[in-house]
């Protein structure tokens, strides 16, 4: 029996998510809801899906599960309502931007036993997938360092920084669940310096715009991540991992490998522009993770306590910048 999935949040991710829906078979996106009501009657009617209220997802019994992809400060609540009326969830990230608020939605999630799943794309790439095959078979040896490279073309508007969480919870915890997926072992403690280099705005919203970060494990193994908030070559998205017996990586995603070569140089096509782009077979991968575990009842991944603990990774990484030194992380 197809999956019955209801959307909350008709945005620009919204959309990225109905047509992940739209390509993947076991699912029908059946409603969407939105703050806006245009923006939830275009997507509908793009997605053949009805517009209704979010009261009234949560309570049809035609709808399985729920999308959430509103923005970050309504994603815990939104979580906890549908996990008392027993929808299947799965939400972006964050969860929350704060630690304790996590904590008690989570709480909740157990206590109805309900199905959570995290948005974090990049452990369904093609690409970051055949790195982890590789350390997992072995090819490399044991892991040693991550290096991880993570660039925006642009910096987004002042309001999304308002809401965001700033850099490190918005931008930054995808790299830091990239590097939990990586390592293999948990940070144990992060060391950061962040700028703003690129929009005196941000700034100015007492955030940052470009950062370096050290994440050691207990055992010494080494992440680094490299943010920044403009990249003028295109969406720039890199990583490396070292080990006892060699290396494995994955370069950027172009339209195509070709490369032509005459008087003038070497020429290759241009990076990918942005996440919904590059993203593109992540997030289609994701959605067909979720629907197939929420159809087979298996566990999902990454789950709750993978959105607790990068979330751990990005409080730690602010106090370190604000302190400058390195911090242990709360739990590690």
């Amino acid at each position: 029996m197809s999956l019955r999935l209801g959307l909350l949040g008709a945005g620009r991710i919204g959309k990225v998510h109905a047509g992940a829906i739209a390509a993947t078979p076991g699912a029908t996106l059946v409603a969407v809801a939105d703050a806006v009501p245009a923006a939830a009657e275009a997507l509908a009617a793009q997605a053949g899906a009805a517009v209704r209220s979010v009261d009234a997802i949560m309570d049809a019994d035609d709808i399985d599960g729920v999308l959430i992809t509103t923005p970050t400060d309504l994603h815990a609540t939104m979580i906890e309502r549908a996990a008392r009326a027993k929808k299947a969830i799965f939400c972006e990230k964050p969860i929350d931007l704060d630690i304790e608020r996590v904590k008690r939605c989570l709480a909740v999630v157990e206590a109805e036993g309900a199905v959570l799943m995290v948005g974090f794309n990049r452990r369904f790439d093609p690409n970051f997938i055949e790195v982890r095959r590789q350390i997992d078979a072995g090819a490399i040896g044991a892991v040693e360092m991550v290096s991880i490279v993570s660039r925006d073309p642009g910096p987004p508007p002042a309001e999304y920084i308002r809401r965001s969480g700033g850099l490190f919870r918005d931008m930054t915890i995808h790299d830091f669940d990239m590097a939990r997926f990586l390592l293999g072992e948990e940070p144990v403690t992060v060391y950061a310096a962040a700028s703003v280099l690129v929009d005196a705005a941000i700034g100015a919203l007492g955030d940052y715009d470009s950062a370096s970060l050290v994440l050691t494990t207990a055992s010494g193994r080494i992440a680094t991540i490299s943010n920044s908030r403009r990249a003028t070559y295109g969406y720039d998205q890199r990583i490396e991992v070292h080990g006892s017996k060699g290396l494995v990586s994955a370069d950027n995603v172009r339209a195509t490998n070709v490369e032509v070569a005459n008087g003038d140089g070497y020429r290759r096509e241009p990076l990918l522009d942005f996440f919904m782009t590059r993203y593109t077979a992540a997030y289609r991968n994701e959605i067909a993770a979720f629907i197939a575990a929420v159809s087979e009842g298996a566990k999902v991944s990454p789950s709750g306590e993978d959105g607790l603990k990068a979330l751990a990774l990005a409080d730690a990484a602010l106090r370190s910048v604000r302190e400058g030194r390195p911090v242990a992380v709360a739990g590690g």
